[in-house]
Protein backbone atom coordinates (compact mmCIF):
# COMPACT_ATOMS: atom_id res chain seq x y z
CA UNK A 1 0.00 0.00 0.00
CA UNK A 2 1.14 3.55 -0.67
CA UNK A 3 1.93 5.82 2.27
CA UNK A 4 -0.98 7.43 4.10
CA UNK A 5 -1.72 10.61 6.00
CA UNK A 6 -3.51 10.57 9.36
CA UNK A 7 -6.16 13.27 9.78
CA UNK A 8 -6.03 14.24 13.45
CA UNK A 9 -2.84 14.96 15.42
CA UNK A 10 -4.13 13.98 18.86
CA UNK A 11 -4.82 10.93 21.01
CA UNK A 12 -6.81 8.97 18.46
CA UNK A 13 -4.14 9.70 15.88
CA UNK A 14 -1.51 8.23 18.19
CA UNK A 15 -3.24 4.85 18.26
CA UNK A 16 -3.85 4.81 14.52
CA UNK A 17 -0.17 5.59 14.02
CA UNK A 18 0.66 2.52 16.12
CA UNK A 19 -1.72 0.40 14.02
CA UNK A 20 -0.20 1.59 10.76
CA UNK A 21 3.36 1.09 11.98
CA UNK A 22 2.48 -2.42 13.15
CA UNK A 23 1.34 -3.28 9.62
CA UNK A 24 4.44 -1.70 8.04
CA UNK A 25 2.39 0.94 6.22
CA UNK A 26 4.39 4.09 5.71
CA UNK A 27 2.93 7.20 7.37
CA UNK A 28 3.57 10.38 5.37
CA UNK A 29 2.46 12.69 8.19
CA UNK A 30 -0.58 14.13 9.90
CA UNK A 31 -3.26 16.60 8.83
CA UNK A 32 -4.72 18.92 11.46
CA UNK A 33 -6.26 22.39 11.22
CA UNK A 34 -6.98 22.76 14.95
CA UNK A 35 -3.48 22.57 16.35
CA UNK A 36 -0.57 24.95 15.87
CA UNK A 37 2.08 22.27 16.16
CA UNK A 38 4.26 21.60 13.14
CA UNK A 39 5.47 18.18 14.31
CA UNK A 40 3.68 15.32 16.04
CA UNK A 41 5.31 12.04 17.07
CA UNK A 42 8.16 12.67 14.69
CA UNK A 43 5.94 13.44 11.70
CA UNK A 44 5.13 16.69 9.94
CA UNK A 45 1.65 18.18 10.55
CA UNK A 46 0.05 19.61 7.41
CA UNK A 47 -2.94 21.94 7.11
CA UNK A 48 -5.73 20.50 4.97
CA UNK A 49 -5.64 23.58 2.74
CA UNK A 50 -2.08 22.66 1.79
CA UNK A 51 -3.03 19.18 0.56
CA UNK A 52 -4.00 19.62 -3.07
CA UNK A 53 -3.49 16.15 -4.46
CA UNK A 54 -6.48 13.82 -4.62
CA UNK A 55 -4.21 10.84 -5.20
CA UNK A 56 -3.41 10.21 -1.55
CA UNK A 57 -4.81 7.97 1.15
CA UNK A 58 -6.09 9.45 4.40
CA UNK A 59 -7.21 7.78 7.63
CA UNK A 60 -9.58 9.97 9.66
CA UNK A 61 -8.36 9.73 13.26
CA UNK A 62 -11.34 11.53 14.77
CA UNK A 63 -13.26 9.76 17.54
CA UNK A 64 -16.31 12.04 17.33
CA UNK A 65 -18.70 10.46 14.81
CA UNK A 66 -20.23 13.75 13.72
CA UNK A 67 -16.89 15.39 12.93
CA UNK A 68 -15.48 12.24 11.31
CA UNK A 69 -18.56 11.98 9.08
CA UNK A 70 -18.36 15.63 8.09
CA UNK A 71 -14.70 15.39 7.15
CA UNK A 72 -14.91 12.06 5.35
CA UNK A 73 -18.11 12.93 3.48
CA UNK A 74 -16.55 16.13 2.13
CA UNK A 75 -13.29 14.44 1.21
CA UNK A 76 -12.23 13.20 -2.20
CA UNK A 77 -9.39 11.16 -0.72
CA UNK A 78 -9.40 7.39 -0.56
CA UNK A 79 -9.30 5.85 2.92
CA UNK A 80 -7.73 2.46 3.57
CA UNK A 81 -9.00 -0.14 5.99
CA UNK A 82 -6.59 -0.34 8.95
CA UNK A 83 -6.47 -3.51 11.07
CA UNK A 84 -3.96 -3.96 13.87
CA UNK A 85 -2.22 -7.35 13.61
CA UNK A 86 -3.54 -8.41 17.02
CA UNK A 87 -7.16 -8.05 15.87
CA UNK A 88 -9.05 -11.24 15.01
CA UNK A 89 -11.24 -10.88 11.93
CA UNK A 90 -13.15 -13.70 10.28
CA UNK A 91 -12.59 -14.13 6.56
CA UNK A 92 -16.39 -14.25 6.27
CA UNK A 93 -16.88 -10.57 7.09
CA UNK A 94 -17.08 -7.43 4.99
CA UNK A 95 -15.43 -4.18 6.04
CA UNK A 96 -15.82 -0.91 4.13
CA UNK A 97 -13.23 1.79 3.48
CA UNK A 98 -11.80 3.93 6.23
CA UNK A 99 -12.71 1.59 9.07
CA UNK A 100 -10.10 0.99 11.78
CA UNK A 101 -9.79 -2.03 14.08
CA UNK A 102 -7.61 -1.40 17.12
CA UNK A 103 -5.57 -3.77 19.25
CA UNK A 104 -7.26 -7.10 20.12
CA UNK A 105 -10.57 -6.19 18.46
CA UNK A 106 -12.67 -9.15 17.28
CA UNK A 107 -15.10 -9.33 14.35
CA UNK A 108 -16.79 -12.69 13.91
CA UNK A 109 -18.20 -14.53 10.90
CA UNK A 110 -21.00 -12.98 8.84
CA UNK A 111 -20.66 -9.47 10.24
CA UNK A 112 -20.79 -6.41 7.99
CA UNK A 113 -18.93 -3.25 9.01
CA UNK A 114 -19.65 0.03 7.24
CA UNK A 115 -17.31 2.84 6.19
CA UNK A 116 -15.22 4.91 8.61
CA UNK A 117 -16.20 2.88 11.67
CA UNK A 118 -14.02 2.49 14.75
CA UNK A 119 -13.79 -0.89 16.46
CA UNK A 120 -11.74 0.08 19.48
CA UNK A 121 -9.37 -1.79 21.78
CA UNK A 122 -10.63 -5.18 23.03
CA UNK A 123 -14.08 -4.65 21.49
CA UNK A 124 -15.95 -7.76 20.31
CA UNK A 125 -18.42 -7.86 17.42
CA UNK A 126 -19.96 -11.31 17.24
CA UNK A 127 -21.44 -13.20 14.29
CA UNK A 128 -23.87 -11.60 11.83
CA UNK A 129 -23.76 -8.11 13.28
CA UNK A 130 -24.35 -5.13 10.99
CA UNK A 131 -22.70 -1.77 11.71
CA UNK A 132 -23.63 1.11 9.44
CA UNK A 133 -21.22 3.89 8.49
CA UNK A 134 -19.46 6.08 11.08
CA UNK A 135 -20.23 3.86 14.08
CA UNK A 136 -17.82 4.02 17.04
CA UNK A 137 -17.53 0.92 19.22
CA UNK A 138 -15.51 1.95 22.30
CA UNK A 139 -12.96 -0.16 24.21
CA UNK A 140 -14.24 -3.31 25.83
CA UNK A 141 -17.69 -3.28 24.20
CA UNK A 142 -19.39 -6.64 23.57
CA UNK A 143 -21.91 -6.91 20.74
CA UNK A 144 -23.48 -10.35 20.82
CA UNK A 145 -24.71 -12.06 17.66
CA UNK A 146 -27.15 -10.49 15.17
CA UNK A 147 -26.93 -6.97 16.59
CA UNK A 148 -27.51 -4.08 14.19
CA UNK A 149 -26.17 -0.57 14.85
CA UNK A 150 -27.34 2.50 12.93
CA UNK A 151 -25.19 5.16 11.32
CA UNK A 152 -23.20 7.50 13.58
CA UNK A 153 -24.03 5.65 16.78
CA UNK A 154 -21.50 5.65 19.61
CA UNK A 155 -21.41 2.75 22.09
CA UNK A 156 -19.54 3.63 25.29
CA UNK A 157 -16.72 1.68 26.89
CA UNK A 158 -17.55 -1.64 28.50
CA UNK A 159 -21.15 -1.78 27.27
CA UNK A 160 -22.88 -5.05 26.41
CA UNK A 161 -25.61 -5.57 23.81
CA UNK A 162 -27.50 -8.87 23.97
CA UNK A 163 -28.23 -10.92 20.80
CA UNK A 164 -30.65 -9.69 18.16
CA UNK A 165 -30.92 -6.09 19.35
CA UNK A 166 -31.49 -3.27 16.86
CA UNK A 167 -29.92 0.09 17.73
CA UNK A 168 -30.95 3.15 15.74
CA UNK A 169 -28.99 5.96 14.13
CA UNK A 170 -27.25 8.75 16.04
CA UNK A 171 -27.57 6.98 19.39
CA UNK A 172 -25.20 7.44 22.31
CA UNK A 173 -24.94 4.53 24.72
CA UNK A 174 -23.26 5.40 28.00
CA UNK A 175 -20.27 3.49 29.32
CA UNK A 176 -21.09 0.20 31.00
CA UNK A 177 -24.68 0.05 29.75
CA UNK A 178 -26.42 -3.28 29.23
CA UNK A 179 -28.77 -3.09 26.25
CA UNK A 180 -31.61 -5.61 26.40
CA UNK A 181 -34.24 -3.84 24.24
CA UNK A 182 -34.25 -2.23 20.80
CA UNK A 183 -33.26 1.45 20.79
CA UNK A 184 -34.79 4.07 18.45
CA UNK A 185 -32.89 6.79 16.57
CA UNK A 186 -31.52 9.93 18.21
CA UNK A 187 -31.48 9.08 21.89
CA UNK A 188 -29.04 8.88 24.81
CA UNK A 189 -29.30 5.69 26.87
CA UNK A 190 -27.52 4.66 30.07
CA UNK A 191 -27.64 2.04 32.78
CA UNK A 192 -28.31 -1.63 33.42
CA UNK A 193 -30.72 -2.30 31.89
CA UNK A 194 -30.18 0.59 29.49
CA UNK A 195 -32.92 3.22 29.45
CA UNK A 196 -33.52 6.35 27.44
CA UNK A 197 -32.75 9.54 29.39
CA UNK A 198 -32.63 12.12 26.62
CA UNK A 199 -33.66 12.72 23.02
CA UNK A 200 -30.94 14.00 20.72
CA UNK A 201 -31.00 16.27 17.70
CA UNK A 202 -30.54 14.31 14.47
CA UNK A 203 -27.47 16.48 13.87
CA UNK A 204 -26.04 15.99 17.38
Amino acid sequence: MDSVLIYGASGHGKVILDCLEATAIKVAGFIDDDVKKERFLGHHVYRSSKIHSKDIKVVFAIGDNRIRKQLASNSQWDSPIVIHPSALVSSRTSIAQGTVLFHNAIVQSGSKIGAHCIINTNASVDHDCVLEDFVHISPGVTLCGNVSVGESTWIGAGSTVIPGIKIGKNVIIGAGAVVVKNIPDNVLVVGNPARIIKKLSPNN
